[in-house]
């Protein structure tokens, strides 16, 4: 996908949720909540920067004051998915993989592949969440997701690669609706201010394989290896 795929994907999800949120049908998430949900899987991730996270806190504190109830990101948990390999099911534990074969083939994926731009500008939401949009400023998000996919296709590896859904953005899920929502109007009215908001670039010069419950909360994240990207060359001075 290019940019404009992007925003036409984001679009569409942004004008079908908006539909229902005037209309109050709002999505909740039942086991958000549930002491026993053990879902757990590996994912190859991405974390904003600093500052993007800043920002996004920000958007995130205007949203509390109005549903203080519902769920919110911390810092440590914000993350766009790159690969979900083994989405998260009940039953699953790490014992139950060769995990030195998943990281030769993720090594394979990324060699030689150069760090990236990802620009979080603008909101879109699902009915039961509310995400910020990712672009990326080039095309390297394709080759390393096709990478990925073609070689775990190979390898005869377990996973669960574009079972659930295809990934296709670099989206980052914020707020997930966990209790009825009271101040529709109000939420609705924020969410139309930072449709366009831009959230800040973070750089990407590393993706991060980790074990995770479908949350991603820190308590239960565990990360299983860093993968490092290409720096692009320095010129050297006084060469033109």
């Amino acid at each position: 996908m290019d940019r404009s795929d992007d925003i036409e994907h984001y679009t569409k999800l942004w004008e079908n949720s908006l539909s229902r949120f005037e209309r109050n049908m709002f999505e909740y998430d039942n086991l958000i909540d549930d002491i026993h949900d053990d879902r757990y899987g590996i994912t190859l991730l991405i974390r904003p920067d600093d500052q993007v996270k800043e920002a996004i806190q920000e958007f995130l504190r205007q949203i509390r004051e109005i549903e203080p109830e519902q769920y919110y990101y911390r810092d440590s948990d914000i993350h766009i998915t790159l690969l979900s390999i083994i989405s998260c099911f009940s039953g699953f534990n790490l014992e139950q993989i060769d995990l030195e074969k998943y990281y030769n083939v993720i090594s394979r994926s990324t060699e030689g592949l150069p760090e990236f731009k990802i620009n979080f500008c603008g909101i879109t939401a699902s009915p039961s969440a509310i995400m910020i949009q990712g672009f990326l400023e080039n095309n390297i998000h394709n080759q390393l997701r096709t990478r990925l996919r073609e070689n775990f296709k190979k390898s005869g590896l377990q996973q669960s690669i574009d079972t659930r859904y295809t990934i296709e953005t670099y989206h980052a899920t914020v707020v997930r609706f966990r209790k009825p929502i009271s101040r529709s109007k109000e939420i609705i009215s924020l969410l139309k201010r930072y449709r366009e908001i831009n959230f800040g670039t973070t750089t990407v010069s590393q993706v991060e394989l980790v074990a995770n419950d479908w949350y991603q909360r820190r308590e239960k994240v565990k990360t299983l290896k860093i993968f490092e990207l290409n720096k692009p060359a320095k010129i050297p001075s006084g060469t033109c």
